[in-house]
């Protein structure tokens, strides 16, 4: 068995071929401050991940955040026209180990301006793209935040229920959403109750169709059928419908998506459309994009062979340096990644491929 890669080092691998991934888009990379006055946070904290900031005062006196989030930055910074961005930042927050603050990696694209089929499609392929460059055993899971809203408007609810019901969504309780949807009418409480159950491939966006009690809804559903055609059929495999992801509903008007790949406990990528924190910001602008948590690439073993070297060259030791480096040269113009070594020192792992010199 390979030994574990450095943190670093395998991140900033994982790192390098993503941000080659969303230039190859056309997106352009995107810097922002490591910090921003801590009111512009404070005033939008539920689209944060944590409970809280970390913060200090400057040589002014004026109370200021360590940058807990970049899309909030990006979207800040829009002024007009089409934008699309990608980066590379470190971000400030509460860590995975209870009460600690960490400085955390994380990758990701915004596309801000207009957004159609095509914009959509684009970074839903980025999103599964980004995590096959992770890990071959990967799931993206899609839902609508847009058929939610066509749910809620037909359901007699106040906004406790309304988020009492989100989160028995979100915790897949089919039990609870049956006594909140109580004095529903039966296509009202059969809808909540479906979506409260439903997790599977694509292809069952009909039962959902079947559902669906007004044009919003249904026009949600279409609007998730139509990105079938942007996918490759090995993408297709990968996906699937699951309204336990929804997002804060304040924020997200359309298509939710989370990522995961198996070795991680919980989503490692995720993304949405968020016209409304556009708007919340003063944006005319409509926005979609995704972030990947480059910091629970620690929990991965060096054994992927989305990360792996797929070649390995063994060569004696009467074998000229420039026979080496011209058959290397040459399994790397096509793509592969290659591992050099002498044949005296044997391989610790299992490769794709073994090319004796």
């Amino acid at each position: 068995m390979k030994n574990a890669p450095e943190p670093a080092a395998y991140e900033e691998r994982v790192g390098s071929r993503l941000r080659q991934l969303y230039a190859s888009y056309g997106y352009a990379p995107f810097k922002v401050c490591k910090f921003e006055p801590y009111d512009f946070y404070s005033a939008n904290k539920s689209f944060i991940t944590g409970d809280h900031i970390l913060t200090f005062t400057d040589i002014n006196g004026k109370l200021m955040a360590l940058k807990p989030d970049v899309t909030l930055s990006i979207v800040k910074n829009y002024t007009a026209g089409q934008k699309k961005v990608y980066y590379h930042e470190n971000v400030y927050r509460e860590s995975r180990n209870a009460g600690e603050f960490g400085e955390i990696p994380q990758a990701g694209i915004e596309c801000i301006g207009t957004v159609d089929k095509v914009q959509q499609a684009e970074v839903l392929s980025m999103a599964t793209q980004s995590l096959a460059i992770i890990s071959d055993r990967w799931i993206l899971n899609i839902a609508s935040m847009k058929l939610i809203g066509a749910l809620v408007s037909v359901t007699r609810a106040d906004t406790d229920k309304v988020k009492a019901l989100l989160s028995c969504l979100r915790k897949k309780n089919r039990h609870e959403i049956r006594e909140l949807t109580a004095d529903e009418d039966k296509p009202v409480s059969l809808a909540w109750e479906t979506l409260a159950s439903f997790y599977g491939p694509f292809e069952r966006i009909g039962e959902l169709k079947g559902i669906s009690l007004n044009a919003g809804m249904l026009e949600a559903c279409d609007e998730m059928s139509a990105l079938a055609e942007g996918f490759s059929k090995e993408e297709f495999s990968h996906i699937r419908i699951d309204f336990s992801i929804i997002s804060d509903e304040a924020y997200y008007n359309g298509l939710v998506f989370k990522g995961y790949v198996e070795g991680v406990h919980t989503a490692i990528l995720s993304g949405g459309r968020y016209d409304r924190l556009a708007g919340h910001l003063g944006k005319q602008a409509q926005a979609v994009g995704f972030a990947v948590y480059l910091d629970m690439l620690n929990s991965l073993s060096a054994r992927d062979p989305a990360i792996s070297p797929d070649v390995l060259v063994l060569y004696g030791n009467d074998v000229p340096l420039s026979r080496v480096a011209e058959e290397a040269g040459l399994l790397r113009s096509e793509g592969r990644r290659v591992l050099c070594l002498p044949k005296s020192a044997p391989p610790d792992g299992a490769y794709a491929d073994i090319v004796e010199l």
